[in-house]
């Protein structure tokens, strides 16, 4: 597990306060959206309105963070904006958290309501390790355009999560892949939590404890690890 996630030494040296909390998870049962995943979701919704009723998300002091680090890599925040303000702004503007499957709502609810991205990718799909690091633009992208199947770049010099086979998340935290993103099918999984100063590491664990509770809640019995990645020192 140890060498799943890796940090190439390029963002590791521009982004040397970046910290990542990875949960991996055996024995998961997912399935479409239940009654009780949809439920997160609205109690989810709830807080977010609550805790930004008067902060508009942008001004956020974590979202603001990440502004500043997609702008250091060459991506204007507003209009590739990371995937925690992207729902918490639809939220605020008076929609719904989308109801994906049981797994993908619960890491869904615990990134707004901690206003830090997270994402989660089918381990069954991954290729070898994956590594955080800046795109030469030549790495493939499996998305989804106007509800047909496209391969795409992403832009040299952009921060990309990428395994062997090609880019699994585009622009650090904006946007997942098809290939490895989580189905009803999938058993095995690791969750990702993606952080920058303020966010302490107390909070981030905090995040990781509330993902580990909602997982254990839909996958009994499911086994969960965690690795940290990056700065914990601070």
């Amino acid at each position: 597990m140890t060498d799943l996630l890796r940090i190439s030494p390029a963002i590791a040296e521009r982004f040397p306060t970046y910290r990542g909390l990875v949960l991996r998870a055996t024995g998961l049962t997912n399935g479409p959206s239940t009654d009780r995943s949809r439920a997160m979701l609205r109690e989810a919704e709830t807080q977010v309105r609550q805790r930004f009723g008067t902060t508009p998300p942008a001004e956020h002091p974590h979202l603001v963070a990440w502004q500043d680090a997609f702008r250091a890599f060459g991506v204007k925040p507003k209009k590739m904006m990371n995937s925690a303000e992207a729902l918490i702004t639809r939220v605020m503007k008076g929609g719904e958290l989308p109801a994906i499957n049981g797994l993908a709502d619960a890491y869904n609810a615990v990134s707004v309501r901690f206003a830090v991205p997270c994402g989660g990718e089918d381990l069954a799909h991954v290729v070898g390790p994956v590594t955080l690091k800046v795109a030469d633009g030549t790495e493939l992208f499996e998305t989804n355009k106007d509800g047909a199947h496209l391969t795409d770049h992403p832009a040299p010099g952009e921060v990309v999560w990428a395994d062997e086979a090609g880019v699994t998340c585009r622009a650090w935290n904006w946007r997942q892949g098809t290939r490895t993103r989580l189905t009803e099918d999938t058993q095995e999984a690791y969750f990702l939590f993606d952080a920058l100063p303020p966010m302490t590491a107390e909070e981030l664990e905090w995040a990781g404890n509330m993902l580990e509770t909602l997982l254990a809640e839909l996958s009994p019995g499911c086994q969960i690890t965690r690795v940290r990645l990056g700065d914990w020192a601070t």
